[in-house]
């Protein structure tokens, strides 16, 4: 079953391309890695898929509901707001710069969305965030502020507010981009425990051995094409396309 599907997306920033004929599928408890030179697409392709930028063309299907579908005239539009509100809950996006609020303590953080959106009681949400913390390791910080923080443990915050939400796939953007490389590890340790859990996952990376080892799947993108997708032991293998085989040279001795 197809949690996510995307098919011909394209958007353009006025006259720059930015994305074009994407398509791929997310099957449930597949993990899939999004990899590339900066600068392809991969995080406005993360953006358009969770409604914060607009794509001009394509279709975009989550959980067998249509949020980007083609009209009879041939022209992509958008479902309706209770629909695309309804499929907002299904997703979750963790931020490369982490986005917690500074003036909420880290329980807060988390509780925020399931009380005001779910419409939970404060206490079966602060019991969910402090299971959630204390599968992050995190559980002593929950009075804490983000700025009493390490950026390790702030980005494991940020995965625990998405968590909260349960959302059916969750989505990362260059989830260590922000991260000196000692703590760069113990989010990818989070990250490759969901996905042994068979959280569905789209992830957004330049850890290449984190993707060949975690990844069901890898898409490699360039330019706001999808240049191959495919396992990880195609494209570090025997990849059909030149340019991966280039860009991945340097990795293929992990």
């Amino acid at each position: 079953m197809a949690v996510l599907e995307v098919r011909n997306l394209s958007k353009s920033f006025g006259n720059l391309e930015v994305l074009s004929d994407i398509s791929f599928e997310v099957k449930k408890g597949e993990a899939v890695a999004v990899i590339g030179p900066s600068g392809s697409g991969k995080s406005t392709l993360l953006r358009c898929i969770n409604q914060l930028e607009k794509a001009n063309g394509g279709t975009i299907r989550i959980c067998d509901t249509d949020m980007l579908s083609v009209n009879e005239n041939g022209k992509s539009v958008y479902a309706d707001k209770d629909t695309l509100r309804a499929i907002r809950l299904k997703t979750g996006l963790v931020f490369q710069n982490f986005n917690l609020f500074p003036h909420m303590t880290v329980l807060r953080n988390i509780t925020e969305a399931p009380v005001c959106v779910l419409k939970k009681s404060k206490e079966e949400a602060a019991a969910t965030a402090m299971e959630l913390l204390k599968k992050m390791g995190l559980e002593s910080k929950a009075k804490s502020y983000p700025c009493e923080l390490s950026g390790g443990q702030q980005q494991r915050v940020s995965i625990a507010r998405a968590l909260a939400l349960s959302p059916e796939i969750l989505f990362f953007d260059e989830p260590t981009s922000a991260l000196d490389p000692e703590l760069t590890g113990e989010i990818l340790k989070v990250i490759k425990e969901l996905a042994s859990e068979g959280m569905t996952m789209v992830i957004v990376t330049h850890e290449m051995g984190f993707a060949r080892d975690v990844a069901d799947k890898i898409i490699f993108m360039e330019g706001g094409y999808i240049v191959e997708q495919g396992g990880p032991e195609q494209l570090f293998g025997e990849s059909a396309s030149d340019r991966v085989k280039q860009f991945l040279q340097r990795f293929n001795n992990l």
